[in-house]
């Protein structure tokens, strides 16, 4: 019986944690980094990145490209927000650390591109999300396809403020044991703070600019 079935044809669950595994989460990992220096400066506190993976079995494979994916993504994708923005809140020290954010999926060789999309390009995972880490900002995002060993880059903005250019970042994924062809990995992202030394200005601070600069720039 595949998870999504599972999850209707069971009783209640006491925790998000045992709902996960009913839907088919096979696991959850944390990835975090510090970054205590940059160009040999040490930019005062360090600014800490981390970003929560969950990898769960794909609802979905197998029945073409004509399936509507509402009904799993309804059910699936408020219970991936929850787990991920749990320990993304414990990871960085609470929801008031938190400035940036950003999302991610990879669906396994098995799936459609469309699959990943379902399990974050909806409300029902970027609007929980979002709420329960504080923000206000649409979620910037990655996804695609891939296996076991891929490397992932997340890019997160600021999570009420998305045109506040200091807090354009990445964090980099590496997925050793996922996805399998038959599974999708969803990831939240989040860090404490801006890239170390910024100084390109932001759009408050921006000149006006057009096509008119580049007159005059060839001889």
């Amino acid at each position: 019986m595949t998870p999504h079935l599972l999850a209707e044809t069971t009783g209640p669950v006491a925790t998000f944690e045992a709902l996960g595994e009913r839907m088919g989460v096979r696991r959850i990992f944390t990835v975090t980094e510090e970054i205590r220096s940059e160009a040999g400066a040490i930019p005062g506190a360090p600014v800490r990145r981390a970003a929560c993976v969950a990898v769960m079995q794909n609802p979905w494979l197998n029945k073409g490209v004509s399936a509507d994916l509402g009904p799993d993504t309804e059910r699936t994708a408020p219970v991936l927000a929850k787990l991920l923005a749990d320990r993304l809140i414990a990871t960085l020290g609470g929801v008031d650390r938190i400035e940036a954010f950003g999302k991610a999926a990879l669906v396994g060789t098995a799936g459609e591109l469309e699959h990943a999309g379902a399990l974050i390009h909806t409300p029902f995972f970027g609007n929980v999300l979002r709420e329960l880490l504080g923000g206000t900002s649409v979620l910037c995002f990655a996804d695609g396809r891939g296996e076991p060993g891929t490397e992932l880059r997340v890019p997160l903005w600021h999570k009420t403020h998305a045109t506040s250019r200091k807090h354009y970042q990445t964090l980099d994924i590496h997925l050793a044991d996922s996805p399998h062809a038959d599974e999708i990995c969803v990831v939240a992202a989040a860090a404490d703070g801006p890239r170390p030394f910024h100084r390109i200005g932001d759009r408050s601070t921006d000149p006006a600019v057009s096509t008119d600069i580049l007159k005059g720039l060839l001889t």
